[in-house]
């Protein structure tokens, strides 16, 4: 399996990335500069959190124009899995890769902490360790985290079975309680059509290793290997 991350100025995560990557892989991936207009042959392309760009105009909305995203959304659009994390998500809405928009979280307030999430799709590349509904913590760290499309958008979503998790309770329970940003329908992350590219808020490389306090990520990257090698 070949991975690339994207490093934008600004990126703050690439390095956990790669070293949850090259845990679960066994080799590095390639770390490609957003100023690169190719990209090596590659079965995943990351798009790490962070501030790219300083998070000026949008967050995400300058990286999204950057010489490298031209080929992640061609390789995207010909099937090639992105994972988009965090800022990495922002980055997807603003390419156009996924609908919605990321906007400043509900109480004004960056939020760093830990949140438990529901996995709501367990039969994808992506997710295929977890169980169907198996609740995780994954920690968050943002201030333009919540999650917001129309009602037409998210029905979409909805019916074609695209949202890949939400905020929830330690029951699994999903309420506005356990929704630290205000987004809609507490929608954590989201697939595109084809199941192919995920974008999330949440922070699955933060929490491989005991060390880190956690290894519900673990899982992620696990199924990334089993399913892309």
């Amino acid at each position: 399996m070949k991975a690339s991350i994207i490093v934008f100025p600004g990126s703050n995560c690439d390095r956990d990335a790669a070293v949850a990557l090259e845990a679960a892989m066994g080799k590095a991936p390639t770390m490609v500069w957003h100023g690169d207009s190719e990209l090596p042959k590659s079965d995943l392309i990351l798009l790490p959190g962070g501030f790219s760009y300083g998070d000026y105009l949008r967050s995400g909305a300058m990286a999204a124009h950057s010489p490298v995203m031209r080929e992640v959304v061609r390789r995207a659009k010909a099937g090639t899995p992105v994972l988009g994390i965090c800022n990495g998500f922002q980055v997807l809405t603003e390419a156009g890769l996924l609908p919605g928009v990321l906007m400043r979280n509900a109480t004004l307030r960056f939020i760093c902490k830990d949140v438990l999430l529901k996995v709501e799709r367990n039969d994808t590349r992506f997710t295929r360790a977890y169980e169907l509904g198996e609740v995780v913590r994954f920690p968050v760290a943002h201030k333009d985290g919540s999650y917001f499309a129309d009602e037409d958008t998210l029905d979409r979503l909805e019916g074609e079975n695209r949202v890949a998790f939400r905020y929830c309770e330690a029951s699994g329970a999903v309420s506005e309680a356990a929704n630290p940003n205000g987004s809609r329908r507490n929608i954590a992350g989201i697939y595109n059509e084809t199941g192919t590219v995920l974008g999330m808020m949440p922070h699955p490389e933060r929490l491989v290793d005991p060390a880190l306090s956690g290894t519900d990520g673990t899982k992620m990257f696990a199924s990334l290997v089993e399913t892309l090698h």
